[in-house]
């Protein structure tokens, strides 16, 4: 199978139509992680047929369709079509008609998919048998897929041979025998149930012949029982009177009841509602009391409420007083503190300034003393860098000279040693190289093998040919046997199923004479119209119809001239002689011409079953009948059994030849495998030649590498021995003539004595001078801070001293306000009292109202519970009367009935 092009249309990422062209050799897609490839090969397993959306990578299949993005709103259908070459017509015959073969698959959302053949609509099964006949498939070892190598690895035998069936090409077949083997077993499954039917009936047959037995026996008994009826129906009639007579006197007394019962129900009804008038004119008065009685009790709340705030206001001006009081005693004890404070920060500021000039000539002084001091320091310290240089510089020139005269003279023992290693290394190497003896012997050797691997692979190509004519023959004689077996095949299963077909039904007691009767082909409709089911009845006289011999044949009228006896082309039992004999063959369009001469018990009958009897009776074939079908199976059995028996033997030849064949191929086979497993055996021992052959040659190559390097190396040993030795020699002159650097240790040591005492002195003026300095900069800082303090203090009186007069005015105010306040607790109290006495007496009025309310709301639930219970004696007075008058009709209708 080659395909040609795939064209996509809304499928996964590919919204717009897109089209792949597959060209002839490798087509490859490159692109980074997530452009698409992978929906490629999912688009080409869709298109053929895949119906798991897990294989899609989905969570259903209707996520193949583009979902859309965040610019491009999505689509409701995917589209997917494979173009196929079919110009060598391999195709199965359905799609077999074009050289290109469009297979598309089409998807809507929610509506499930379709496919297409150029334009066709096909089914699913079609499509998958379509590419499993070309060795590939949705799910194909074909279309290899990420992991599927390991899974082909690790596969079972089974799985395994799924795949090797898949590369031969008959995936197709086996699905052809799946649906096969699902027809036949629904095939098995109505036949099975066609068996349970007959038996179910079967049962209903018998069931049917009970029920006709229980019928007469019901039919007898019926009688009996409608005497027993009319006498049990006047006994009732004579019962249903005096029951009668019982019940109407009963509704008689129910009627008094009622009557009763409802003149009780009437007299509380007109109480009740004398009751429910009196009831609004207390519930208004009452209401009227209660608000009278709320509007106090609201006026009172309030009253209180002010008083609570009137005595909250005193207390409150009378605290706020007390407090403005220690407040501007506060703030007088503030300004008389702020005038002290100016007072001490003055004269502090005036001796800070006096300090200030004493400390400018001791300052003056320390300077000058520092300076001097450091300028003996820097002289001191040239002369001590001087000598410590000129110390350093040969403490460095001997230490480097001992470095240099170590390092040479480990130079030189290890140069010796290296010597020494590659000494023994070169007589290693001479005694480790390969026999050349043995190297020419592997090179003969391995010229031997090579020219017998030659000659077997001409060998297994010549056999391989000779397989190739083998094969083709054997396929010859493989399909010729093939097609032979399948021909003899369809005539068993056709000669078993007529046996089936003529097996006789029934009683094998007695056999129908049809079984007995043989007749010439196409004769066979003519026969079934002339006896019709007479052909079912047997021979034997002991079955209650059947046929039997009867010699007065003589006294039979002939035949109308021309017509032919139907007893020449039947051979029948005796029996039936004198049967045939009166029916004549003929034409179609003599037969109405014919039956008027027809004699009593003629018949004429025409080869396609057409009947014209001697009493006028005229049938038209209308079909084969079951006789008629019978003979015809008999006739078509006696062929087949001929064609059968050639066939067998035309099927033995055929696999005879294939047995042939198949050795003969068997042995080229072998030949093959024989001369291959030689050439395998040639080319492993070539190949080991080869390898030691290799082996030995490397080795003389790398030995004499080796060598070559370690003459190299010990000539560069040699030479670095001799110049590390004349290196040696000038180090160890030159450490002779190196003078003693002692002098310079001496005059360092002095030099450094007076320099740490100049420094000393240094370090003292420039701390005189930092302290000095410090107590300037404490002086300067606290001058700053006293100016600052003596403003703030100063305006912390002023401020002092204007709060007071603030707070003194405030003062003065409460105490004013305060003074409206001391008649308020006499005042508050005398209203009260007033509102207590009014709200005691609106109480009074309103519990009279309410007891009155009371005790008419008692009267009135009083009267209802009276008139619940005559509601309750009159309904079941009711019920009573109702009872009694249906027991009463009942009793009618049953006395009506009897009658």
């Amino acid at each position: 199978m080659h395909i040609t092009k795939l064209r996509l249309l809304g499928f996964k990422s590919f919204v717009e139509p897109t089209e792949l062209v597959i060209e002839k050799g490798l087509t490859g897609v490159v692109g980074p992680n997530g452009c698409g490839k992978s929906n490629l090969l999912e688009a080409l397993r869709w298109v053929m047929g895949e119906t798991s959306y897990k294989s899609m990578r989905a969570s259903s299949m209707d996520d193949v369709i583009f979902s859309g993005t965040t610019t491009r709103p999505g689509r409701n259908l995917a589209e997917v079509t494979m173009f196929i070459d079919n110009a060598a017509r391999l195709a199965p015959a359905e799609f077999n008609d074009q050289d290109v073969l469009e297979v598309t698959r089409r998807i809507e959302r929610e509506m499930g998919s379709a496919y297409r053949v150029n334009s066709r609509e096909t089914r699913a099964r079609d499509i998958k048998i379509l590419f499993e006949d070309a060795a590939t498939g949705a799910r194909s070892p074909a279309l290899v897929r990420q992991g599927q190598i390991a899974e082909i690895v690790n596969a079972k035998p089974e799985q395994r041979r799924r795949i090797l069936e898949d590369a031969a090409g008959v995936a197709g077949l086996h699905s052809r025998r799946h649906d096969a083997e699902l027809r036949l077993r629904a095939a098995d499954a109505n036949l099975a149930r066609v068996n349970d039917v007959l038996g179910q009936l079967s049962s209903q047959i018998e069931s049917l012949k009970r029920q006709a037995r229980q019928a007469r026996r019901y039919k007898e008994i019926s009688g009996d029982i409608r005497k027993a009826e009319a006498l049990l129906h006047h006994l009732a009639w004579v019962e249903g009177q005096a029951q009668v007579d019982a019940e109407e006197t009963a509704l008689r007394t129910v009627l008094e009841a009622v009557a009763a019962a409802t003149q009780v129900e009437s007299e509380l009804t007109r109480s009740e509602l004398a009751a429910v008038e009196v009831l609004p004119a207390l519930r208004e008065a009452e209401a009227a009391k209660a608000a009278s009685l709320h509007r106090l009790k609201v006026e009172q709340e309030n009253f209180e409420r002010e008083a609570q705030r009137s005595a909250d206001r005193q207390r409150e001006l009378q605290t706020r007083a007390e407090q403005l009081k220690r407040d501007a005693q506060r703030e007088e004890a503030l300004a008389k503190e702020a005038h002290d404070t100016h007072l001490r920060l003055t004269n502090e500021k005036t001796e800070l300034d006096g300090t200030e000039i004493t400390a400018r000539d001791f300052e003056t002084r320390a300077v000058a003393a520092f300076e001097a001091a450091e300028a003996a320091v820097k002289i001191i310290d040239q002369r001590l860098a001087g000598l410590q240089a000129a110390a350093a510089e040969a403490r460095a020139r001997r230490k480097s000279l001992e470095a240099q005269h170590t390092e040479r003279r480990e130079a030189l023992a290890k140069i010796e040693r290296q010597l020494t290693a590659l000494e023994a290394q070169a007589r290693e190497i001479v005694g480790r190289a390969p026999d050349a003896a043995r190297l020419k012997a592997l090179s003969e050797l391995g010229q031997q093998l090579l020219d017998d691997h030659a000659t077997h692979e001409a060998a297994a190509l010549e056999a391989e040919e000779h397989v190739l004519h083998t094969s083709a023959a054997l396929k010859s004689k493989r399909d010729d046997a093939q097609s032979t077996r399948l021909s003899a095949e369809r005539l068993s299963a056709e000669v078993e199923t007529l046996f089936k077909l003529l097996k006789p039904q029934g009683d094998d007691a007695f056999p129908p004479v049809v079984d007995q009767i043989s007749v010439e082909a196409g004769y066979e409709a003519a026969l079934g119209a002339a006896l019709g089911e007479d052909l079912e009845a047997p021979l034997a006289a002991d079955s209650p119809v059947h046929w039997r011999l009867n010699a007065a044949a003589a006294r039979d009228p002939a035949l109308p001239a021309g017509v032919e006896p139907l007893a020449a082309r039947v051979s029948a039992p005796a029996e039936l002689a004198r049967r045939l004999a009166q029916i004549g063959v003929i034409e179609p369009y003599d037969g109405a011409r014919l039956q008027i001469q027809l004699k009593p018990g003629q018949r004429l009958v025409s080869t396609a079953g057409d009947l014209w009897r001697w009493d006028g009776f005229v049938a038209a074939a209308h079909g084969e009948t079951a006789a008629a079908a019978r003979l015809a199976h008999r006739n078509r059995l006696g062929g087949l059994m001929a064609e059968h028996d050639s066939l067998q033997a035309v099927s033995k030849t055929h696999t005879d030849a294939e047995t042939h064949a198949t050795e003969a191929h068997r042995t080229a086979e072998d030949t093959v495998r024989r001369n291959r497993q030689l050439a395998r055996e040639t080319q492993a021992k070539l190949a080991e030649t080869r390898q030691a052959l290799t082996v030995m040659e490397s080795q003389a190559r790398d030995t004499e590498q080796r060598h070559a390097a370690v003459k190299d190396a010990q000539e560069m040993a040699r030479e670095a021995l001799a110049d590390a030795g004349d290196r040696f020699a000038e180090v160890e002159m030159a450490l002779e003539m190196l003078t003693e650097a002692d002098p310079f240790e001496e005059q360092l040591a002095l030099c450094q004595e007076d320099a740490a005492e100049k420094r000393t002195a240094v370090a003292n003026a420039r701390a005189d001078l930092a302290t000095l300095e410090r107590e300037h900069k404490s002086r300067l800082s606290r001058l700053e801070q006293i100016s600052s303090e003596i403003e703030r203090w100063a305006q912390r009186k002023v401020s002092a001293e204007a709060q007071t007069a603030a707070l003194t005015e405030r003062l003065a105010g409460a105490l004013e306000e305060l003074e409206t306040f001391a008649d308020l607790p006499a005042m508050i109290a005398e209203q009260r009292e007033k509102l207590l006495s009014a709200v005691a007496d609106s109480e009074s009025h309103r519990q009279t109202a309410a007891d009155a309310l009371a005790a008419a709301d008692q009267h009135f639930r009083d009267v209802q519970t009276e008139l619940k219970l005559a509601q309750a004696a009159l309904a079941t007075a009711r019920e009573g009367r109702a009872r009694s008058e249906a027991r009463l009709e009942a009793a009618r209708h049953r006395r009506a009935e009897d009658a």
